[in-house]
């Protein structure tokens, strides 16, 4: 089983904890790969606007670029990309350069958007037909990066006759991971994925059992109907969230974070695997050096599991 970890890129100064900085994500992206994990993801957004104030989020392909460049083994790159919020060749190219500066170690994960409206329309992206701009999106970016040109013209995007002539050391390009959950998305999932992922809370296994179940069921039909065989297509689970061992926690929002001894911790992590994940990516509800370094027993006891 893999193991990795799941960081902010959102706040504001004032706001309830420090806003992120690249010092302090560098920092994390550190602490991780010495600790031992396999992954390091971060959100896609550009704007959250609540009742009262609004938080910003720092641009995530910037800060993949420079994780990319100051780190050397840890994987790493958006848990899901906004796919709106740029044009599918772009995504592409962008994807292709990730792989080229870290020396292989990207990994595309992407979604059709799941951000408030006021994040789009502030940007000035579309916010409506998410599936129907999705499935013309991912048809060009997985075009494009397995075979470095596409030439399509869809009802939302196009690719004329686009090339990726500068390839990274992906013959075929960085991994694409694809969030979803709907029949529909599923299939797109089964069709242009490496990788599915999705999420959760920290129930106890049987309860995430119980949720998952029935996704897990139609993501199994939609292998099928693609004609794929479904242990081909790797899962991913973010798990939200985790207290490290002895971190003291107290959040009542946060009741069901997953908490304990590292065996505990590990145990709900490997249970996870019974319902074909194989990489759980952890969102520690200590954001600093000294919680990523508290999970290097779990992160031990996960590798051995």
């Amino acid at each position: 089983m893999r193991i990795g970890l799941i960081t902010q890129l959102h706040g504001r100064p004032g706001g309830d904890t420090p806003p992120p900085t690249w010092k302090s994500v560098s920092l994390l992206a550190t602490a991780a790969e010495t600790v031992g994990f396999d992954m390091f993801v971060f959100e896609d957004a550009l704007m959250h606007r609540g009742e009262t104030s609004t938080d910003g989020f720092w641009e995530s392909g910037s800060i993949a670029a420079a994780i990319a460049a100051t780190t050397e083994r840890i994987e790493f790159g958006q848990s899901v990309v906004n796919s709106p919020y740029r044009s599918p060749a772009l995504t592409a190219s962008i994807a292709t350069t990730l792989d080229e500066i870290s020396g292989g170690r990207y990994v595309l994960g992407i979604g059709a958007g799941g951000t408030p409206d006021s994040d789009y329309e502030g940007f000035g992206f579309p916010a409506d037909r998410r599936y129907s701009r999705f499935a013309e999106a991912i048809k060009i970016i997985h075009t494009l990066l397995r075979t470095g040109s596409v030439d399509f013209s869809g009802d939302y995007y196009t690719a004329s006759q686009a090339e990726l002539v500068l390839r990274g050391p992906h013959a075929q390009g960085p991994p694409i991971n694809i969030a979803a959950a709907g029949s529909k998305m599923l299939r797109l999932a089964a069709r242009y994925g490496d990788a599915w992922n999705w999420w959760g809370p920290g129930e106890t296994v049987e309860q995430a059992g119980e949720r998952l179940r029935p996704i897990l069921a139609d993501l199994e039909a939609a292998c099928g109907e693609e004609g794929r065989d479904p242990a081909s297509l790797a899962r991913t689970y973010d798990l939200y969230s985790v207290v490290p061992p002895g971190r003291v926690f107290d959040d009542a929002e946060n009741e069901q974070s997953v908490a304990g001894s590292p065996e505990e911790i590990a145990g709900f992590i490997l249970g996870l695997a019974d319902y074909g994940f194989s990489e759980v990516r952890c969102d520690l509800t200590d954001k600093t050096p000294v919680g990523v370094e508290a999970m290097a027993s779990v992160v031990d006891l996960v590798h051995a599991g």
